[in-house]
């Protein structure tokens, strides 16, 4: 039998952060090498520090041979750059500052600043289409909404599994509430600890991970002695805090996946979101698995205090959310993105 040679092409950070995103990368490669098929990651780092560096990620993507690939499978921008006859993407997200965070963090844009969000979306919506590209398939509903509303384009969800992290179900119930998140305004880490001013139960909270914003966060729980920053913490560490935890907190905008709500359900755990939170929205359901609240401090804190109070149905919450996701596997993506492939 043949064996088929695939190139998944990956973004790597131009400073060598390791992420959310590099561990689905790992999983991704790790589940496509099976039976006949040999995959392998091909990446290059991307630097989105100014437009012209920007355009350079583009375009050597764009020059990138892979010629001697049967397939080809696409994550994030601008790894769709590629040029190859048999190509699918598995797309994570396109550069969000230039679509759904393009008027929040730029509300008075200059000229050129319109005309560079104009090129890099009519680029992408090229990218992404036929016959450049043969499908699209997204790693979540909120990513889905985003090609749709701005590209005009269709595309199919799979939410990614677990990659590396051995998350147990465990019944630990203590009395303090899970953030573990990247430190960066999009995260709305400030939102979870706004709340904590608001609850009145004896519930701690504790924040694993670093980001550009930390200092800002850690000024505003200065004076709060039941919130803890635990920095950068090691891949056991995580194991250990989802499973003793007595719920997860999860409160982005706008997040494309969010791993951290199905890490936290395979380890039995409740999570907190908020109505626009994006994907982790759709996959809470309010008051079986966790809660969807309003994205404000008293309605979180209200949620919060509740599953202090009721620890025995923040158990069952787990429970149920763990049934959730039991079938979000890598052999199940890997049948879907090898029949896109025409394998």
């Amino acid at each position: 039998m043949k064996r088929i040679r695939l190139a998944v092409i990956t973004v790597r950070s131009a400073l060598g952060e390791i992420g959310g995103a590099e561990r689905l990368y790992s999983g991704l490669v790790g589940a496509l090498n099976f039976d006949n098929v040999e995959a392998e990651e091909i990446f290059l780092p991307s630097d989105e520090s100014g437009f012209e560096n920007i355009l350079g990620s583009y375009l050597r993507f764009h020059e990138l041979n892979l010629s001697g690939f049967d397939g080809v499978v696409s994550t994030k921008a601008p790894s769709y750059m590629v040029r190859h006859p048999n190509h699918v993407c598995y797309l994570l997200h396109t550069i969000r500052v230039f679509y759904d965070m393009f008027e929040r963090e730029f509300p008075s844009p200059w000229p050129e600043l319109v005309e560079q969000r104009e090129f890099i979306r009519n680029v992408d919506t090229l990218a992404l289409s036929r016959p450049h590209t043969k499908r699209i398939i997204t790693i979540g509903d909120e990513v889905r909404e985003r090609l749709r509303r701005y590209n005009g384009l269709d595309s199919g969800v799979f939410y990614p599994p677990i990659s590396q992290l051995n998350c147990r179900f465990q019944a630990g119930n203590e009395n303090y509430a899970l953030v573990v998140s990247r430190l960066h305004r999009w995260k709305r880490v400030d939102l979870v600890i706004r709340a904590m001013k608001h609850v009145v139960s004896p519930m701690r909270l504790l924040i694993a991970g670093t980001g550009e914003d930390e200092a800002l966060y850690r000024e505003a729980a200065r004076d709060d002695g039941r919130i803890h920053f635990l920095g950068r913490v090691s891949d056991a560490e995580v194991v250990d805090l989802y499973s003793r935890a007595r719920v997860v907190v999860f409160a982005p905008l706008l997040e494309d996946y969010g791993l951290i709500t199905v890490e936290a359900f395979q380890s039995g755990k409740p999570v907190i979101t908020c109505t626009d939170s994006g994907t982790p929205a759709q996959i809470v359901r309010h008051g079986e698995t966790g809660f969807v609240s309003l994205p404000e401090p008293v309605e979180i804190a209200k949620c919060l205090d509740y599953l202090y109070a009721h620890p025995e149905e923040a158990r069952e919450m787990g429970r149920k959310g763990a049934e959730t996701v039991r079938e979000i596997r890598w052999d199940v993506l890997r049948t879907r993105l090898l029949f896109e492939l025409g394998f």
